[in-house]
């Protein structure tokens, strides 16, 4: 009988300590310091945005994205997902965007980001949300240790929407904190069932996931921390990919957008891992993430679906693992851009 990829998951070791130091020894630079520019040299990247109504915001985001500082070419995708605002626009007079894609209807971020995958020339991709200003440094630090075996891991610190003179949200002076993550400082509820692991605590917590599992090293083999397993750390807010694996697990499953919102980076990370990829952070990778206007809402709206996508879930991870899929997802992705306008530079 086919390993299912919750099997496959609890067969995954996640020790990337090898890594870390051959790359170290390789390059006599240290893992989680920015990188210098020269390091990525020759090694490119394509960036892939989803973009759907945030024209609160992109301009900051690809202006962030136009001043890295790395000598690997840089190829910038974003594909607007019907949105109602400005954001297609603005994405099509940056002079940053090399492939701008416009879906004629919302087909959610999954696809989204599957067709900006599709039209990627670069055997690394990163994954970027639209509403993430990254400082100089994080494309360098991606090119320069993306391999085709390893998931590279950003994080994101939240800051509220402050319109500036301008009307769009304003970027916070200094850097992004590491900690404002919840990946890296976690409070979770007290008495309230979670819904991700199904389970209560019944105190207090200062968890503190990043560094009790020795960045994510711990979380191999089907190993849980509370509420945290190693698929749940990979978020698409600010994600490295091997393409080629990308494609190989039929890219992002579309299913989870139709039913609600969350859980398709998961279930894309399972199937990554289960596929033998080793997920690493870089914990100098962090952008600051700009709240849209209505974020409460926003937030409200995605958290009462929550519980659907999670159950689709643990449907998949019963599951034959998913390998072999790249043709079948380039066809599907090829009938959908047949149907997209599609712009480049």
């Amino acid at each position: 009988m086919t390993d299912t990829l919750r099997a496959a998951l609890r067969a995954r070791s996640n020790a990337h300590a090898p890594t870390v130091a051959g790359f170290e020894a390789l390059t006599g630079h240290a893992w989680h310091q920015p990188t210098p520019a020269r390091l990525a040299a020759g090694r490119a990247v394509s960036v892939v945005i989803p973009a759907r109504n945030v024209a609160y915001c992109l301009a900051h985001v690809l202006d962030a994205l136009a001043k890295q500082d790395t000598e690997g070419p840089v190829e910038m995708i974003v594909v607007d997902d019907a949105s109602t605002d400005a954001t297609a626009d603005i994405a099509a007079a940056h002079p940053a965007v090399d492939i701008l894609v416009r879906l004629p209807h919302p087909m959610g971020a999954a696809v989204a980001r599957n067709l900006g995958t599709r039209l990627a020339s670069a055997d690394t991709v990163v994954y970027v949300d639209a509403d993430m200003v990254l400082p100089p440094h994080v494309l360098a630090d991606f090119a320069a240790r993306a391999a085709d075996n390893l998931v590279l891991v950003g994080f994101r610190h939240n800051v509220p929407f402050t319109p500036g003179s301008d009307g769009m949200a304003a970027v916070p002076a200094g850097n992004p904190q590491l900690a404002a993550d919840h990946r890296v400082t976690w409070r979770p509820p007290v008495g309230t069932r979670l819904l991700y692991s199904g389970i209560v605590l019944d105190k207090p917590l200062e968890g503190r996931p990043l560094d009790h599992t020795r960045d994510f090293q711990d979380l191999g083999y089907g190993a849980w921390y509370y509420d945290w397993d190693l698929p749940r750390m990979v978020v698409t807010a600010l994600l490295a990919a091997p393409r080629a694996a990308v494609l190989d697990v039929g890219g992002f499953d579309a299913e989870f957008g139709r039913i609600g919102w969350g859980m398709e980076d998961t279930h894309l990370g399972a199937a990554l891992i289960a596929s033998g990829c080793l997920v690493v952070p870089l914990r100098q990778a962090v952008g600051f993430h700009l709240d849209p206007p209505d974020a409460e809402q926003q937030w409200q709206r995605k958290l009462a679906t929550w519980p659907a996508t999670v159950a689709h879930y643990q449907r998949r991870l019963n599951e034959p693992v998913p390998i072999g899929r790249t043709e079948a997802f380039t066809t599907v992705a090829d009938r959908l851009l047949a149907q997209a306008e599609v712009s480049t530079r």
